[in-house]
């Protein structure tokens, strides 16, 4: 997917994203990106099975938690990475929004998919992306990223009968640009 850059994307949540750049890199692209993040807000536990994900905050606090760890706070100049495979959440701690810089290596999917996250979420309120395209992207790319406060059962049960049933419903016509999963 080519996407004109910057290409900003809003949650509806709190949360606005920008893809800045990529950068060619022998280890994979990277893609540049900057975050404005509310207070309190911020993306739910999840794990990316191949990207490394590094953020420096610029103004703000950030909170981060890793999965089974305490959670911290890290200011200004301070820099948080966390590595392919670790499960992860991050917010906004306290009283003003958070701004970051920082990258995803390599980018492979991770605009498209949230991209799509964030549209459907926002269209759906702010709360949770509408349940066909959160089963849908979340099957698809399963290979690649995982929310991991989606219930199992859900994952495994749920999701494949809302996919099948949208699909009879057309609901996959939007994504039939969307890319190949990288495995």
């Amino acid at each position: 997917m080519n996407y004109e850059r910057p290409h900003v994307i809003e949650s509806g949540a709190g949360e606005q994203l920008t893809f800045v750049r990529v950068v060619q890199d022998p280890k994979g692209d990277k893609l540049i990106v900057e975050n404005l993040v509310q207070p309190g807000s911020g993306p739910p536990m999840h794990v990316h099975h191949r990207q490394t994900e590094s953020l420096t905050v610029v103004s703000g606090r950030i909170g981060v938690q890793v999965l089974g760890q305490e959670p911290m706070e890290h200011g200004p100049g301070e820099t948080v990475e966390f590595a392919s495979g670790v499960p992860h959440k991050f917010w906004a701690a306290g009283s003003e929004p958070l701004r970051c810089t920082g990258w995803i290596q390599p980018a492979d999917n991770v605009e498209y998919f949230l991209t799509e996250i964030y549209r459907s979420t926002r269209e759906n309120g702010g709360k949770r992306p509408a349940d066909f395209d959160g089963a849908y992207l979340g099957m698809r790319y399963a290979s690649e990223f995982d929310i991991l406060e989606v219930p199992g059962f859900v994952k495994k049960v749920l999701w494949p009968v809302t996919v099948f049933f949208g699909k009879l419903a057309g609901k996959h016509k939007r994504y039939s640009d969307a890319p190949e999963p990288v495995r």
